[in-house]
This record gives C-alpha cells, sequence and structure tokens, in this order.
C-alpha cells in the first residue's frame, strides 16, 4: 500500500504537471482533437505503468520521449515516414528551445526540396536508407539491385544533396547553426556506404 501511495505521489508531483506541455506540444503534430486527447491519454497511461519510476524524476523529458516513440510506431504501422514526420519528431526532444528546432524543421523541409531533384533511383535509394531506415541489404532486394549499386546511388544522392546544401550556407539558418546539424546527420551515412555488403 504505501509503495502504490508513493507511486501515485510520483505520479502527481513529477508528471501530470507536465501534462499541458505535453499537450501543446503534441497539438503542432497531430492532425485532429480526437488523435491528441487519445495521444496524450496513452502517453499519461505508459509514464504509471512504467515499473522504474523511481528512477524518473524530470517528467517533461520522460513525457516526450514516450510521446515520441508513440509518434515513431503509429507512423510505421502508417507506413507514413516522411521529412515532416521527421521534422515533426525534432519537435518532442524534451527541449525547451522550440525556435532552434522549428529552424530545424525548416532546414528538413529544404533538404526534401533537394531530395525531390535528385535521380529517381539515387532519390529512391536515400529515401529509403534516411527515411525507412532500412539496411543497404533490403534496399538492394527491394529494389533488385546489388548492394554495391545500392551503395553507389546512396553516396551519389549523398554528395549531391550535400552539394546542393552547401549553396544555401548564407541562409539564415546555415548561420545559425542548423545547416551544420543536417550535414553532419546527412553525412553518417557517408561511411555505411562503404560498408560491406549487408552490414549496413
Amino acid at each position: 500500500m504505501h509503495k502504490v501511495r508513493a507511486k501515485l505521489d510520483w505520479f502527481k508531483t513529477v508528471i501530470l504537471p507536465q501534462e499541458a506541455a505535453l499537450r501543446g506540444r503534441l497539438r503542432r503534430i497531430l492532425p485532429s482533437t480526437h488523435e491528441l486527447e487519445d495521444m496524450v491519454a496513452e502517453v499519461l497511461t505508459r509514464a504509471y505503468a512504467t515499473e522504474n519510476w523511481e528512477n524518473v524524476t524530470t517528467g517533461r523529458a520522460y513525457l516526450f520521449t514516450i510521446a515520441r516513440n508513440l509518434v515513431i510506431d503509429t507512423a510505421r504501422r502508417n507506413k507514413v515516414v516522411s521529412f515532416e514526420t521527421i521534422a515533426d519528431l525534432e519537435l518532442l526532444q524534451g527541449q525547451d528551445n522550440v525556435e532552434a528546432q522549428l529552424h530545424a524543421r525548416e532546414a528538413l523541409r529544404q533538404v526534401e526540396t533537394i531530395v525531390e531533384t535528385l535521380p529517381t533511383q539515387c532519390r529512391r535509394v536515400f529515401i529509403l536508407r534516411r527515411i525507412h531506415d532500412k539496411s543497404m541489404l533490403e534496399i538492394a532486394e527491394e529494389m533488385s539491385l546489388s548492394v554495391s549499386t545500392v551503395e553507389k546511388h546512396l553516396a551519389k544522392a549523398i554528395a549531391l544533396v550535400m552539394r546542393a546544401w552547401a549553396e544555401r550556407e548564407e541562409t539564415d539558418f546555415e548561420r545559425a547553426g542548423v545547416g551544420i546539424r543536417i550535414r553532419h546527420r546527412l553525412g553518417a551515412d557517408r561511411a555505411g556506404s562503404r560498408a560491406p555488403a549487408g552490414k549496413a
């Protein structure tokens, strides 16, 4: 009984005060009020159900992490994973600097525009790898290509995207440092594109 009361006290003092912040952040992402309330309820339910609740001292970050995982699960289940979804997830990182995250979201939209200009196969490989998080082997099988060909398409796509992005270096987003983070994210696959077959 004492442990149940202690958990309720924790929930009331650490979690519930962050409900408004959670609802406000999710309102930017979810399309309808119904989905918003369902998501808030599910996040709170999962928070209360955690077994290691005594180790959770930062309610906002914890709720945003749960919400982020739920959004990812929902997007994958509905097969709706886009640059817009990734940009929205930036809002669920639990950081308070929303302005900087909104700049990052705009930067991701610019990257999406660049990706649309890529050659067809390069674009498809890039999206399957960077958006759908598929391995080189999975992409090769899906596109009926060899792994080495997929690696070449990915390397070419990354080079083209980064070159196009470099031309935007004088934008406000680049001066704010957002472009550097985007280039770092894209460049993370440079080494991966050279990974041995089936190791990506």
